[in-house]
């Protein structure tokens, strides 16, 4: 069940992106920035699963159509990091169509009582924090 789930949300992002004319690892560090803040290169490859050329090429790519900037990083200027342009026109794209999914999710958690919400979010976190941790043994073991 958890592979299906996986699967689904897999599937979900690529026809996402292919619907507004991004590429799905585009629009996957697209949302990785916009979680987690200005990134540096390497964070974003390290987040990403990307080469440091190829992650270079994505930045490239997503600051020619205007939706990321390089910004000095105020704790060391020789660095740059990859902040998202607020007010890109591709905004309300992403956000009409990530609603039905966002409908559908807000419907299935409504049909929970609300003691059990935070034993739901829980879930989610652990789950989530699990994933994270296989995806880094995977890689020590792998040496990616």
């Amino acid at each position: 069940m958890i592979r299906e789930f996986f699967t689904a949300v897999i599937l979900h992002g690529h026809v996402t992106a292919n619907a507004i004319g991004m590429h799905p690892t585009d629009l996957f560090a697209l949302n990785l920035v916009e979680l987690h803040g200005p990134l540096g290169a390497g964070e974003l490859a390290d987040r990403t699963g990307l080469s440091t050329g190829a992650t270079t090429r994505l930045i490239d790519r997503l600051e020619r159509s205007g939706q990321v900037r390089r910004v000095a990083d105020p704790a060391d200027r020789r660095r740059v990091r990859i902040e998202k342009v607020g007010g890109h026109e591709l905004d309300a794209a992403l956000h009409a169509a990530f609603e039905p999914v966002g409908q559908r999710m807000e419907e299935v958690i409504g049909r929970y009582p609300a003691d059990r919400l935070e034993e739901l979010m829980r879930f989610v976190a652990e789950t989530t924090a699990a994933v994270q941790d296989a995806t880094r043994e995977v890689r020590t073991v792998t040496g990616e």
